[in-house]
């Protein structure tokens, strides 16, 4: 999700410093738009969002946190402090409650999360598919499903799990109408009801 900062702008937005934006400087810059990224020292942000978008994240965190045994907790657009120029926002994350130290807590460090879900936008396809995988494997996040729209406009999951012997994700499975695993704990949902009001009973 998400789509870079231009030269074009209505706004004066601050100029870079020299070898980039860190971690801290999102906590720390005035007037930045919600939800917005960092990528290699590069800020990263928004673009509107899509009614899949929307549907697909309210199900998957229904169901996700429905499920979830008492000692993890659900979030989502949350960011992620993975190296000082890194700081990524999945859609949904999974992670320990231990993690959690109040109301006002902007991020999470890559130990605390258990999964991380990204649903692809047209303008995020490469950051979604490669670069973000890539940089949450390498900082050890155990699980990544990546969510794709197919063409009935129903959501797709893609699911990973992190070889920790070459810090990359490996596929587990492609889910089409019902997602069914047990890592990082038993989950099931329906995919076909993303329309649907919660409790998305079947």
């Amino acid at each position: 999700m998400g789509a870079p900062m231009t030269a074009e702008s209505d706004h004066d937005w601050p100029r870079p410093p020299v070898g980039g934006w860190t971690s801290d400087d999102l906590d720390r810059l005035p007037n930045l738009p919600p939800h917005t990224e960092l990528l290699d020292g590069s800020l990263v942000f928004v673009s509107p969002q899509t009614r899949f978008h929307s549907r697909a994240m309210r199900l998957l965190e229904y169901m996700l946190l429905t499920q979830a045994p008492g000692e993890l907790d659900v979030d989502r657009e949350m960011t992620i402090h993975l190296d000082r120029r890194n700081r990524p926002e999945p859609d949904i994350l999974v992670i320990t409650q231990e993690a959690i130290t109040g109301s006002k807590q902007t991020k999470y460090l890559p130990g605390d999360v258990l999964l991380a879900v990204e649903v692809v936008s047209l303008d995020s396809e490469v950051r979604d598919r490669e670069v973000k995988p890539r940089k949450y494997a390498t900082a050890g996040i155990p699980h990544f499903w990546r969510v794709e729209e197919n063409s009935d406009g129903y959501p797709v999951v893609y699911v990973y799990e992190l070889d920790p012997a070459t810090k990359a994700y490996a596929p587990t499975g492609i889910f089409h109408d019902r997602l069914k695993v047990s890592r990082p704990y038993d989950i099931e949902i329906d995919l076909t009801a993303i329309n649907r009001r919660p409790p998305y009973t079947s």
